[in-house]
């Protein structure tokens, strides 16, 4: 698999021009041309955010191909697999390939790693609506504007701010997604407590160990990230959150109903650390395992 350490030598691959700058560039994919890179696989030490309404071809990336027609953004972060393949759009679109070196000494360096979309699946793309579309479109533009306006020492801040608010109005139109998301809006939390319950009934606290958010997600056809944000936005709660007050809300039952110790207790739901349950029981209930079942008891 190729890895690109350069967006200079990714241009190249191509078939591009030289990036005006070497650590950022615009691509802009122009109606019915292509927008492919390679045959096969690959990663880099860039971000990448794309805007593409795609008539033919696919891009994928994580598991899942994406070849929808509808007007959408991908996220990509360093070192993801990624593959655009033959990709023919039904509108212009464009990808801002960024490399990390170029957020060095800005906030946003680290303000990127938080924004959970880098780390959806392709599947899971964001769907504008038209008016959502012009405003991506015209913080683009200054961007635009700002790189191929002879470069100076004020440039870098200018478009880092606008790749900054991109990434903050792609946060809000996804909240705005997971809402009218029918099929999943409102759903989600009450599929995922029956999964668990499920997992505790048939007995796979003992045979696998803790649920983990990865392996619920592949019942949902999600990705970890994407169903935990999803969650966030209907309860509150992460989807980690949720598998931790199921557990303790069936600890509570057992401490309760049997004199089982507390590392019977811990061992009975999956825990294969006592102390690490005992840490997590007073976290979210204030008062040790011991202490609860005194309390009731008494």
């Amino acid at each position: 698999m190729r890895h690109f350490k350069t967006i200079s030598e990714l241009h190249r691959s191509i078939g591009y021009p030289p990036p005006e700058n070497p650590l950022i560039s615009l691509v802009m994919c122009e109606k019915l041309s292509e927008c492919s890179i390679g045959q096969s696989e690959f990663t880099t030490d860039f971000y990448m955010i794309a805007f593409k309404k795609i008539k033919s071809g696919y891009v994928l990336y994580g598991r899942t191909k994406y070849d929808h027609d509808n007007g959408s953004m991908m996220f990509m972060k360093p070192r993801q697999v990624i593959e655009i393949n033959n990709v023919e759009l039904e509108e212009k679109g464009f990808i801002i390939w960024i490399h990390e070196d170029f957020l060095n000494g800005y906030h946003l360096h680290s303000e990127i790693k938080k924004y959970g979309y880098f780390d959806y699946e392709a599947n899971e793309a964001l769907h504008l609506s038209a008016r959502e579309e012009q405003i991506i479109w015209d913080l683009h533009g200054k961007i635009e504007g700002e790189y191929y306006n002879n470069q100076d020492e004020y440039s870098r801040e200018i478009i880092i701010a606008h790749i900054d608010s991109i990434l903050k109005y792609s946060q809000r139109f996804y909240k705005r997604q997971f809402i009218n998301r029918t099929e999943l809006s409102g759903k989600t939390v009450s599929k995922f407590n029956d999964l668990l319950a499920s997992y505790l009934e048939k007995g796979k606290l003992q045979e696998k160990g803790l649920p983990t958010v990865k392996s619920l997600a592949d019942l949902f056809n999600l990705s970890p990230r994407y169903l935990s944000d999803v969650l966030k936005q209907e309860t509150g709660k992460t989807a980690i959150e949720l598998i931790h007050i199921f557990l303790i809300s069936e600890a509570k039952n057992l401490l309760q109903g049997s004199e089982n110790s507390v590392s019977e207790t811990a061992y009975a739901l999956g825990f294969d650390n006592p102390p690490y349950f005992s840490r997590l029981f007073k976290k979210e209930v204030g008062m040790s395992p011991n202490e609860y079942r005194k309390n009731f008891v008494n």
